[in-house]
């Protein structure tokens, strides 16, 4: 059986199989360690968006995540940003990863966002209705491939004349949480020495 986002799944599909939404801010919501790329940099420190953070479970194993973050495109203009799209190198090829980013742009669109924004491959992306077509005046913070910066509109026009730099706007991670809510790669005190 296949691992498929909740709602996405064939009749054939169990419900324990199919991705579950984090609802709470749980450990799935986090990125606390420091960013690789500019698109990173957006989602660092930040819980993602309230209701968007998804993952697939297949036989009981966690085998896809995908998550929205809340910025700006320019000033003003609230979007969401796609990232990270995962899925488990032994479960690639399979649809995991165009299920999830289905069912994060329609629970997005659900929840009444305008544009989700990602940086990306057009080919992949592409089927889904991503493209740089409204994302060239747009900047990220850092270095970024221009061509790889997609968008795709939720709502029509909400990308018309977007342009400046695109901002982090979502909640911050409370500095000073346990280790076990952030997902710190550390030994507790008691087990390092």
């Amino acid at each position: 059986m296949g691992a498929s986002p909740e709602g996405v799944g064939h009749d054939h599909d169990p419900p324990r199989t199919l991705a579950r939404h984090c609802g709470a801010r749980a450990v799935a919501r986090y990125r606390l360690r420091p960013f690789t790329t500019a698109s990173e940099r957006l989602s660092e420190d930040r819980f993602a968006a309230d209701g968007l953070s998804f993952v697939a479970i297949e036989d009981g194993r966690l085998v896809g995540t995908a998550r929205l973050w809340n910025v700006s495109a320019g000033l003003g203009r609230p979007v969401l940003l796609l990232g990270p799209l995962a899925v488990a190198a032994d479960a690639r090829n399979r649809g995991i990863g165009a299920a999830l980013v289905q069912r994060v742009l329609r629970e997005a669109r659900r929840l009444g966002h305008r544009a989700v924004l990602l940086v990306g491959n057009a080919p992949y992306y592409g089927r889904f209705g991503f493209s740089a077509a409204k994302t060239g005046a747009l900047r990220l913070p850092g270095p970024f491939e221009p061509e790889r910066l997609l968008g795709v509109e939720l709502k029509g026009g909400a990308l018309d004349g977007a342009r400046g730099l695109i901002r982090a706007t979502g909640d911050r991670v409370p500095r000073g949480l346990p280790d076990f809510l952030t997902g710190a790669n550390r030994a507790p005190a008691a087990l390092a020495a």
